[in-house]
């Protein structure tokens, strides 16, 4: 499972975060279909990927969690200390807690840090200890899985 998100940095629109999952012994078929960090794509090969990864659903399952611009701010506005990082960190374990109840068989994560990469790895561990969790920072470009779930968040934004 890979996890990423978009919209981020921009001042207007939503924050996506997009999950792909897929079976391990898959992991060399969802890297042959060419995903890529999905702000190096264009916005017609993003189209194209995210088409192949929703009509692959024996390849590639897939979810994505939009947070409006008055959601972020009502998050924001709170009395309780509560920053962008720790939203992004709930929606990114909120993915993980509904694919899993699903019934998806996870034993890998890979997220794209947003924060302190260590600490924010020892979080998902603690909450999950029975996935295998790596965070890193450009996880989008270094792992298949987190390029697939970069380009839904993308598309599904737009």
């Amino acid at each position: 499972m890979g996890i990423d998100e978009a919209g981020r940095g921009p001042v207007l629109g939503p924050m996506v975060y997009g999950t792909c999952f897929c079976p391990v012994s898959k992991s060399e078929e969802v890297k042959q279909t060419g995903v890529a960090d999905s702000k190096v794509l264009s916005e017609e090969r993003r189209e194209e990927l995210f088409t192949a990864i929703d009509s692959s659903p024996r390849l590639l399952g897939w979810k994505v969690e939009i947070l409006s611009p008055s959601h972020i701010s009502n998050c924001m506005l709170r009395r309780t200390k509560y920053n962008l990082n720790a939203l992004s960190h709930d929606t990114a374990i909120g993915l993980i807690r509904k694919v899993l109840a699903d019934g998806v068989n996870l034993t890998q994560v890979y997220v794209d840090t947003v924060g302190d990469p260590g600490k924010y790895q020892a979080k998902l561990t603690g909450l999950f200890p029975q996935l295998s969790v790596t965070v890193a920072k450009k996880a989008d470009s270094l792992y298949p899985i987190v390029s697939a779930a970069s380009i839904c968040a993308k598309v599904r934004r737009i």
